[in-house]
């Protein structure tokens, strides 16, 4: 799992889709749920705007995150409460997991965020 949430969170900070697809699913379910404002995208949307977004890295965004719990149940599935600080916003994940072939993967991310609190 520690793996799994370093590639994670780089993926995330640097913007970078291909680190972020060995971490997601295909089937990946996201959703956003800021504010009771419910987004929903698949994969292949979600990785487009990746691509399509600034590097928090580039920006020299302070960076700050934390595994809060890790949960599984039997040999196939998990769950992952993260914390990660960038961009301004402080985020909370709620990461479930599956065991493939390719190992363990995330099947959902369901999310909100904040201002960054100082």
């Amino acid at each position: 799992m520690d793996a799994l949430m370093e590639r994670y969170f780089e993926g995330l900070y640097h913007s970078d889709s291909a680190v972020l697809r060995t971490v997601f699913h295909p089937e990946l379910a996201y959703v956003n749920a800021t504010d009771g404002n419910h987004e929903f995208m698949d994969l292949e949307t979600y990785m487009t705007r990746i691509d399509n977004r600034e590097p928090p890295a580039k920006r020299g965004d302070p960076r700050r995150e934390s595994v809060d719990r890790v949960s599984l149940t039997g040999h196939q599935m998990g769950l992952i409460e993260a914390r990660m600080t960038m961009m301004g916003r402080d985020y909370q994940d709620l990461l479930t997991l599956i065991h493939t072939d390719d190992g363990w993967q995330v099947i959902t991310k369901v999310f909100a965020y904040r201002a960054k609190e100082d």
